[in-house]
């Protein structure tokens, strides 16, 4: 008699795994595993009003908060909007308290601190009851598609789209290499130049009324821009004197100029023509700086992020941007 194991086992195994990878074909599976389908991306309730992006908050009273995202601001709820409701506490207020919608994003990382209700200076541009800023966007991954007019938060990095390409933000750490803020740095080129700009989706503009008339378009006076400082505009007028600029052009600081550049390049993609509004030096070399992770110039705003659909993963430092209608 053979001492050999006998090769009915090895057989039936070999059988079971064949069987296997058979209902697995035939079921449109890997035999290995099955590969969980990605989480579908929220889609906030948004408005896109002159390429400014608002959201809408319903309490549990059933108000409607009107809320201005901005990536490059801050993040409140207007003081007078928080007495009108009634709320107890006019300091702070978790959005998760007071918002109808248990998945309204909660700011990330403040799960027990309050957003906080104050009153800033009167301008044009305060035509909302609350702003969601760096604060609110920081450690997620958005998309902002300004041609289908939609704002959507995804739970899971997806995959960058066909024909995307990938520009790098810059944000400011600490002197551990931790995060401190989450202003984001985009680069643009502009005649040769590389700025160094804010990814400022709340970057807003007021026309005077020459302005308008100059313009000619369709939009409101209050509109998304971009923002440039008085020393790269000089620099552009001198180098092109045929590039239109209108003076006292901005109601929100007087004297400030808009200048039409015709072409900008963001992420490798040539756009435009986009109006520049002009800034004070100041404002950007010293106030915005000391929140970014170097010196800026300006402002990246929604004129210029109209052309495209972009998705910025602020965990991995980057944004995918995609040609609208690609």
């Amino acid at each position: 008699m053979s001492t050999s194991p006998s090769p009915r086992p090895r057989l039936r195994a070999l059988r079971s795994i064949i069987a296997a990878g058979l209902l697995a074909a035939l079921m449109g599976c890997s035999a290995r595993e099955s590969v969980p389908a990605p989480a579908q991306a929220v889609e906030l309730p948004a408005r896109f009003i002159a390429d400014r992006i608002f959201v809408d908050l319903v309490t549990h009273g059933g108000d409607t908060l009107d809320l201005y995202t901005d990536t490059g601001g801050g993040l409140f709820i207007l003081r007078d909007v928080a007495r009108r409701l009634g709320w107890q506490d006019t300091t702070g207020v978790l959005l998760r308290e007071v918002a109808a919608d248990s998945q309204f994003p909660e700011p990330l990382g403040m799960s027990d601190r309050k957003v906080p209700i104050l009153q800033p200076p009167p301008t044009r541009a305060l035509e909302f009851e609350g702003m969601l800023g760096q604060a609110w966007f920081a450690d997620r991954v958005w998309t902002f598609d300004y041609a289908a007019r939609k704002l959507l938060l995804h739970p899971e990095t997806p995959a960058p789209a066909p024909g995307a390409h990938t520009a790098s933000l810059g944000f400011r750490t600490d002197s551990t290499g931790k995060r401190a803020l989450s202003f984001p740095r985009i680069v643009a080129v502009v005649d040769g130049d590389t700025l160094q700009l804010l990814f400022d989706t709340g970057a807003t503009g007021a026309l005077s009324a020459s302005a308008m008339s100059a313009i000619a378009d369709s939009a409101p006076a209050v509109r998304a821009t971009s923002f440039i400082t008085s020393e790269v505009l000089n620099r552009w007028r001198e180098r092109h004197p045929d590039w239109r600029v209108l003076a006292d052009a901005d109601e929100m600081i007087p004297g400030m100029r808009l200048i039409e550049v015709p072409r900008v390049e963001i992420a490798g993609f040539t756009v435009g023509p986009v109006w520049f509004t002009e800034r004070p030096d100041r404002n950007f070399h010293e106030f915005m700086t000391q929140f970014m992770d170097r010196r800026v110039d300006g402002a990246l705003g929604g004129n210029a992020l109209r052309f495209f659909r972009v998705t910025v993963d602020y965990p991995a430092a980057v944004a995918h941007f995609v040609p609208s209608g690609g």
